[in-house]
């Protein structure tokens, strides 16, 4: 499926200069920032209502993500577009093996839906990377690992200059007191994303997480 995608006119666009300015030659403009964020409602509601915590983080991380312009930009060739939206794309562990594979399917439904629905996806897959009709860097690449807690993380080194894929990952969460709180790791391109919509993306998905922590129960 072809995600529609707008061309941004370069010639006015209000980040112009800051987008020249980290296309430089010297050094990578990929960048990454290990926060916490407080799961303490949001791991009590996924348990109440029986869902993934894995996959509901998932789909609250596309959610607020999708309504951050700056994360939708993408760059290809000579151009930079606005795409219409992002679709997840999270490694899950084959059962019964040390071996993960790589599932992608698009943000549909409510949290319920979506976590039921990838879950089906990811069992009935076969394969390590599944064939996907989205194109590449309309994904958010999606990892966990929730055997450690860590307080900084590092990616695999990209040589692409215009890469423009978020890659989110957390680890163990950890309980503090009464509160339950989670590594959460981001990367992105910083001719695209600055630290002002990280921190949109951190604020925003706490406020969502916490909102469905008060609401009643499905």
């Amino acid at each position: 499926m072809v995600i529609s995608a707008k061309v941004i006119n370069q010639t006015n666009w209000d980040r112009k200069e800051h987008f020249d300015f980290f296309s430089s030659d010297e050094g990578s403009p990929l960048y990454d920032i290990t926060t916490q964020i407080d799961v303490t409602h949001f791991y009590h509601y996924v348990k109440e209502n029986q869902l993934s915590f894995y996959y509901a983080l998932i789909y609250a991380t596309t959610k607020v993500m999708n309504g951050i312009e700056n994360f939708r930009y993408k760059i290809r060739g000579a151009d930079v577009v606005l795409i219409e939206r992002l679709i997840p794309s999270f490694t899950d562990l084959k059962t019964d093996s040390e071996l993960f594979h790589i599932v992608t399917l698009d943000l549909e439904g409510d949290l319920k839906q979506f976590s039921d629905e990838a879950k089906r996806v990811s069992y009935a897959q076969k394969t390590y990377f599944p064939n996907t009709e989205y194109q590449s860097d309309t994904m958010i690449q999606f990892s966990c690992l929730p055997w450690f807690s860590f307080t900084n993380l590092g990616n695999e080194l990209s040589l692409d200059r215009n890469d423009g894929i978020p890659k989110v990952t957390w680890g163990k969460f950890v309980k503090q007191n009464s509160r339950i709180l989670l590594p959460y790791s981001v990367q992105v391109n910083h001719r695209l994303v600055d630290g002002l919509h990280l921190g949109k993306l951190i604020n925003q998905l706490q406020t969502y997480l916490d909102s469905l922590g008060n609401q009643p129960t499905i």
